[in-house]
């Protein structure tokens, strides 16, 4: 893996996640074999979600044909938007 990608633990930047402010080329970097155990998922899981039309899953970068990586605040992102909170119960 080149310098360029960060694994595992990286820190995001400050920066907001918003995609136009996201400075992708510093913001960390995960493999799909990185990513799959933090999102408790094979990672074969991760490649049927890419192949899935329309794909699936967090976004990703295609930077050759079997190289395939995840943006950090991309895949926050996408968990946040994955985020299910059930509505408060109603006062008795």
């Amino acid at each position: 893996m080149s310098a360029a990608f960060v694994g595992p633990g990286a820190e995001p930047s400050s920066h907001a996640t918003t995609p136009a402010s996201v400075d992708l080329l510093h913001s960390g970097w995960y493999t799909a074999e990185e990513l799959a155990p933090l999102l408790k998922v094979d990672p074969s899981t991760l490649r049927r979600w890419r192949n899935s039309k329309p794909p699936q899953g967090p976004p990703f970068v295609r930077l050759a044909n079997r190289t395939v990586v995840y943006s950090i605040p991309d895949t926050q992102a996408w968990l946040l938007s994955q985020r299910i909170v059930p509505a408060e119960p109603e006062a008795a």
